[in-house]
């Protein structure tokens, strides 16, 4: 494979050192394995705050105010939390735990939403002493939670309603929620979303200020959200009349797709925009509603492509005319997308990125389990025992869904900026299993 080809599949913000290693924001991955070891999830902070700068430029030339809510799930952390703080960008917190540590790192309350299907009074009760500014509603238990709480504190809470729309994604299952048949929200087409806008027009401290709705995740194309709008907006301007609704939100949520391998192809986030700024402007034409404000809650499209693990090839096993497999140092303990929902990945080999590739291999983890692979079928110069193997695209869903698996410890993040690194998740060690381990001697004393 040629140099020129490698590049194509080299991701923004990576290059080629002089001694054939690759190298992400200026930054040599084979310096960063020997420094800190392997597995090893590696930020290009700067391309994350420029993808959040590239979204809010998107909507700029939109009439009403927009908002940019990162969704959090995707990867958190004490230093994202505070290197965000500074940003103008809202926050999407989806539990009790993502809360507590935004609001550690000093990230606005007033700029934290909060997502859930299950959320819990404690949760609530925080959320609202807190002063965060929206909570997403979602069910029925979870508003007469909300009615008791903020009578109880005297405080007001603005309110998102989240509605199932009935408009299906064109992705994966496990990550399409827009369907009716969707533990996520109210459902639209049984008349949910009526009853639930009868209470809290009369409701004393609890204000709806809009709609939400997420169709689902990895999408390349605009016709859902498009789709979506107009369901919305419609159904906006009939609850306008009944209930005296007013719709001042419209949260179109996120799903913009990425590049995982060569052949994906998503669309620009300006494509995206424009395609929801057009639905939303034709819509308030066409019913005459006065635009509401736009929100978008981009979480893999703001640190997906930005991520990139580092693993150290271990063993092969080679089955003639069969596979040839290659393990390395980590796995599903640390990426479990491929085991959940067949996601696909591509890399190199960090070390010697424009060597030929030779042969056909997979790519297998090192946890006791057959579907532990990470990458099946991908072509590699030949492989040595010690090569280091650089994963693209593992920013989102890597790190927050990493487990402890076969006592496994959770890598190490190191963060990239401005050509510098910074560890801001150190590995786990041995010893940090003992912290919450209860000995048998403890126990019966």
């Amino acid at each position: 494979m040629t140099s020129t080809d490698f590049n194509k599949r080299l991701m923004d913000g990576m290059t080629i050192s002089e001694e054939n290693h690759l190298k992400i924001n200026g930054v040599d991955t084979v310096a960063l394995a020997e420094k800190y070891g392997t597995p090893l999830y590696v930020y290009d902070i700067d391309l994350v705050l420029n993808k959040i700068r590239s979204f809010k430029d998107a909507f700029k030339c939109y009439e009403k105010k927009t908002q940019v809510a990162y969704a959090s799930k995707a990867f958190s952390s004490l230093a994202l939390y505070e290197r965000l703080a500074g940003e103008d960008v809202s926050l999407d917190v989806v539990s009790g735990g993502e809360l507590y540590l935004a609001l550690k790192a000093g990230f606005p309350a007033d700029r934290i939403h909060f997502h859930g299907n299950n959320k819990s009074s404690r949760e609530l009760r925080e959320a609202i002493a807190n002063g965060i500014g929206c909570i997403v509603l979602d069910n029925f238990i979870e508003l007469t939670m909300l009615e008791e709480i903020t009578e109880q504190l005297q405080k007001n809470i603005n309110v998102l309603i989240r509605v199932t729309p009935g408009i299906h994604a064109h992705t994966h299952d496990y990550i399409s929620t827009g369907q009716e048949d969707s533990k996520f929200g109210f459902d639209l087409a049984s008349g949910q979303v009526e009853k639930v806008i009868e209470r809290l027009m009369s409701s004393t401290y609890i204000n709806a200020i809009g709609l939400h709705a997420h169709i689902g995740s990895q999408i390349f194309e605009v016709s859902g959200y498009e789709a979506v709008i107009d369901k919305l907006m419609k159904k906006a301007d009939e609850w306008r009349s009944t209930y005296q609704f007013n719709l001042e939100v419209l949260n179109v949520g996120g799903g913009f797709g990425i590049r995982y391998v060569e052949n994906d192809a998503p669309l620009s986030l300006s494509v995206f925009a424009e395609a929801i700024m057009t639905a939303v402007k034709k819509s308030s034409n066409e019913l005459n509603l006065e635009l509401p404000e736009i929100w978008i809650e981009p979480g893999r499209s703001i640190v997906g492509e930005a991520g990139t693990t580092l693993y150290t090839v271990g063993t092969e096993k080679e089955i003639p005319e069969v596979r040839k497999y290659i393990s390395v140092d980590g796995g599903m303990a640390d990426n479990i997308r491929p085991a959940l929902y067949q996601a696909t990945y591509t890399g190199v080999l960090a070390n010697r990125v424009n060597d030929d590739s030779v042969e056909k291999v997979s790519v297998a983890g090192k946890a006791c389990e057959s579907g532990d692979m990470l990458i099946w079928d991908i072509e590699l110069p030949e492989i040595n025992q010690s090569d280091i193997l650089a994963v693209f695209s593992t920013g989102a869903y890597g790190y927050s869904m990493a487990s402890n698996y076969n006592r496994l410890p959770r890598p190490a993040v190191v963060f990239l900026e401005n050509g510098e690194d910074s560890l801001a998740i150190r590995r786990e060690t041995y010893d940090d299993y003992l912290n919450l381990e209860i000995s048998h001697a403890d126990r019966t004393k």
